[in-house]
């Protein structure tokens, strides 16, 4: 996927992470010198309620501050996917967590057992974390090194090795190296 231009959808419930993971996408795009806008919205419930976090990642300006045509999305609930599912059809690449989802065949569905892998690292809170590191391996929208950097400067002590660990996960989803 490697453009000027990304244009990237996390949805699911609160309390999922996926507010953090776009200012982590966010901030990692800036540590490469991309302009980026980011933005949030969420139902009245903190945790539970429809949930999404937008970031655009341009080597240009950005005017339009917010999602017109989604170049990936990360999705975590049926909620989430019924909303936007059809994004698929207009070219966006969806990503999905199989352990919360059903399982969909279509090319431009990528699934992968996100929460259940995060459980295993001894965290289900880091499933957003894995998914980023599967996002970042497959479409080259950000580096791999950025991402880490980011989560080197957000976390300390044992959650930042968990976090650096879930990262490394999502990339091993890819390539295949054994976890």
């Amino acid at each position: 996927m490697k453009k000027d231009r990304a244009e990237v959808i996390m949805a699911g419930s609160g309390g999922q992470g996926l507010v953090v993971s776009g200012m982590m996408l966010a901030e990692a795009a800036i540590l490469e010198e991309k302009n980026v806008v980011q933005t949030v919205s969420y139902g009245i419930a903190s945790r539970g309620g429809f949930s999404m976090a937008e970031v655009i990642i341009d080597k240009e300006e950005i005017v339009f501050q917010q999602v017109q045509q989604a170049d990936v999305v990360l999705i975590l609930t049926e909620e989430a996917m019924e909303k936007l599912y059809a994004m698929a059809d207009q070219g966006t690449s969806i990503f999905y967590d199989t352990t919360l989802l059903k399982n969909r065949k279509d090319e431009r569905f990528y699934g992968q057992p996100f929460t259940e892998l995060a459980a295993e690292l001894g965290h289900a809170g880091t499933a957003n974390v894995i998914a980023l590191g599967y996002i970042a391996q497959i479409t080259g929208l950000i580096k791999i090194e950025s991402l880490a950097e980011v989560i080197r400067s957000r976390f300390s002590g044992k959650v930042q090795n968990l976090n650096l660990k879930a990262l490394q996960k999502g990339c091993d989803l890819v390539t295949g190296n054994p976890a």
